[in-house]
């Protein structure tokens, strides 16, 4: 009983077979299992390396596309600039244009109103001639009637002048 319980006092078989036995568990690990698990470490490895691969490309491409972004922001800035100096210049020239059309047309319309004004002036006058020509022969004519009644002999000398232009 004294061997039973006398746990740090192996028997010699006992360790002989130990010793076989932990040696065939490590070739059978050895041929079966480390492989797999060294391959599959390996593939870990190198999947880990593609990964921190992909990351820094794609940070490099990341930061590419931020200068890209960069460049066609400044450039869209620039166009956007010139366009609306563009827009400006034609707002300026247009304003210009309407106001030389303006100009012209204003002269235009002052000019033929000031003719449209002389031409009613001169009709104006023309009509008021007419009327004091009318006037006058009405005058003259009532003088020389009252004039004609009164002297027999201008009547009969006005008379005489009539036969000669009539015939």
């Amino acid at each position: 009983m004294t061997l039973l319980f006398a746990p740090f006092q192996p028997a010699p078989g006992l360790a002989i077979w130990s010793l076989i036995i932990f040696g065939l568990f490590w070739w059978l690990m050895a041929k079966y299992a480390f492989g797999p698990i060294a391959r599959s470490l390996e593939k870990r490895d190198q999947d880990i390396q593609n990964a921190l691969d992909e990351a820094k490309n794609a940070r490099e491409e990341m930061s590419n596309l931020h200068a890209e972004n960069e460049r066609l922001l400044i450039e869209a800035r620039e166009e956007r600039a010139k366009i609306l100096k563009e827009a400006k210049d034609v707002k300026n020239e247009i304003i210009a244009e309407a106001r030389e059309s303006a100009k012209v047309e204003s002269s235009r319309i002052i000019s033929n109103a000031l003719a449209e004004i002389e031409s009613q002036k001169k009709a104006a006058l023309l009509e008021v001639k007419n009327q004091v020509g009318a006037m006058a022969i009405d005058i003259a004519e009532k003088v020389i009637r009252k004039q004609l009644e009164q002297d027999k002999e201008q009547t009969a000398y006005v008379e005489s002048l009539i036969k000669e232009i009539n015939p």
